[in-house]
């Protein structure tokens, strides 16, 4: 198989592409085991950190809790933070959130969520390391691992708590994977499954069909990959989520290259000339010393990089949220096949180069996390420990307002009461009147003074009072 890449190897050397590995002993694969489970750990006490201090940079967190908990329910997964009955499937493809509504069962608590989240954002890190130990040395694949477990795109996305893209990553973390280790038809089945996580993840499904062509020569496998991953994503986005949504439509027209309606040379152009996609270009390549470039591989990454960068929405062009997190595992493995390909170049800087980027991997990885400051780089700030009074404050509200209720909230404890109430974000609750209004002044500068007209004039007809009210935190409850 590695004739097809049409290099000759040194004696002795074994290629990663089209090596099939050999099962890998108990005590190899411990050191990888004990790596995943330590960031395991770091990640999760990240996102307690801050779900106890009310941390929430969106509403995500509470509107992926209440998909999990229809699920959990036997129930459609209706999303009331995004209006009443609003079914999930009408925003995203995401079916394969069902996957955790067994824990939900156990633990019903948005907390579920965020460790479902370490956990599979840890898995990766494992298989990561671990292929790259098989590729190269064990020394090197733990290097590696490390330096993949700190980047800072798992890190941001940790940050913003949970999403369905944490699926995504260690799937495509396996089928890079295969890829290395030469087991085709195994990256093709691991691929897959990556059409249940969101809408877009069909056309990485056809990316992988088009590595294998370049790389294997299966052609009928790559051929059924780009088949079936883009008649996927054109089934969930012209049939599937206009059958659940409450207009019929793909709500992110809009948001696709172009706008609604683009024109080619936009298309084409736009992301040439955006500085925040070159910023971010550097920061994704540079931080594997853009070595990814010298692997097939990196072409997993282009039809994620093709639809964030030719946006017109602003908001995928950074660095910031969790839209990094599904290149990760891209580059890293990228990384590994790239140090291996160097390794036997006939220019010796290459080698040097190549040999040294691995050991220095941890390094960068940590730079970028404290320059950005993201995830571990954000726990030097004492803040991030401690929610404080206010958070002592939200918690004793959230104690006032019972469970199974219908209730607005600001966006703070939106996760937390979406996870035992019927939780709307604060005015969405139409055209019902909820029982309960749950309202955080902190940072409203021109917030009302009287609570109880603000909630009546919110739902007109519905009289209001005031069960809680301390801190700048307001518990109103709906009167006879």
């Amino acid at each position: 198989m590695a004739e097809t890449l049409g290099t000759a190897l040194p004696a002795g050397r074994t290629p990663s592409w089209g090596r099939a590995a050999g099962p890998g002993r108990l005590d190899s694969v411990l050191p990888h085991v004990a790596l995943a489970s330590l960031f395991l750990l770091g990640y999760t006490v990240l996102a307690a950190l801050r779900y106890q201090r009310f941390g929430s940079p969106s509403w995500d967190l509470g509107i992926f809790t209440e998909a999990v908990k229809g699920y959990a329910h036997f129930h459609a997964p209706v999303v009331s933070i995004k209006g009443p009955g609003f079914n999930a499937l009408g925003d995203h493809w995401s079916p394969v959130l069902a996957l955790l509504a067994p824990f939900f069962w156990l633990f019903p608590s948005a907390m579920t969520l965020l460790v479902a989240q370490a956990a599979l954002f840890a898995w990766s890190v494992g298989v990561v390391s671990d292929s790259a130990a098989r590729v190269l040395t064990r020394n090197r694949g733990l290097l590696i691992g490390t330096a993949y477990g700190l980047s800072w795109g798992l890190q941001r996305a940790v940050d913003a708590e949970f999403h369905e893209i944490a699926f995504a990553v260690p799937l495509l973390a396996l089928v890079g994977r295969q890829l290395l280790l030469g087991r085709w038809e195994r990256a093709a089945w691991w691929a897959l499954p990556l059409v249940l996580v969101k809408e877009d993840m069909g056309l990485t499904v056809a990316a992988v069909g088009v590595v294998l062509a370049l790389t294997a020569r299966r052609w009928f496998t790559a051929g059924v990959l780009v088949v079936f991953g883009l008649g996927f994503t054109a089934l969930t986005v012209f049939l599937l989520i206009p059958h659940f949504n409450p207009q019929h439509h793909f709500d992110y027209w809009s948001k696709l290259p172009g706008g609604t309606h683009p024109k080619l040379w936009q298309v084409l152009s736009g992301p040439f000339t955006r500085l925040t996609v070159w910023k971010t270009t550097g920061w994704l390549f540079g931080i594997v010393g853009f070595l990814a470039l010298r692997s097939p591989l990196v072409v997993l990454a282009l039809p994620t990089l093709a639809w964030r960068f030719g946006s017109s929405n602003p908001m995928f062009w950074g660095p910031d949220w969790h839209y990094n997190a599904t290149l990760m595992p891209i580059l890293f493995l990228a990384l590994v096949d790239a140090v291996q390909r160097l390794g036997r170049s006939a220019r010796p800087g290459l080698r040097a180069f190549a040999d040294g980027m691995v050991p220095a991997a941890p390094g960068i990885a940590v730079a970028c996390l404290v320059s950005l400051p993201v995830g571990f780089g954000g726990l030097a700030d004492p803040a991030a420990w401690s929610g404080g009074q206010h958070a002592a404050v939200l918690r004793a509200a959230i104690a006032q307002i019972p469970p199974d209720v219908r209730v607005e909230s600001s966006m703070g404890p939106l996760a937390q009461l979406a996870a035992r109430d019927d939780t709307y974000w604060l005015g969405g609750c139409t055209p019902v009147p909820p029982e309960y209004l749950l309202v955080d002044r902190d940072g409203w500068g021109d917030a009302p003074t009287d609570m109880p007209g603000y909630a009546s004039a919110l739902h007109p007809g519905a009289r209001y009072g005031a069960v809680f009210d301390r801190g700048g935190v307001v518990v109103l409850r709906r009167l006879p």
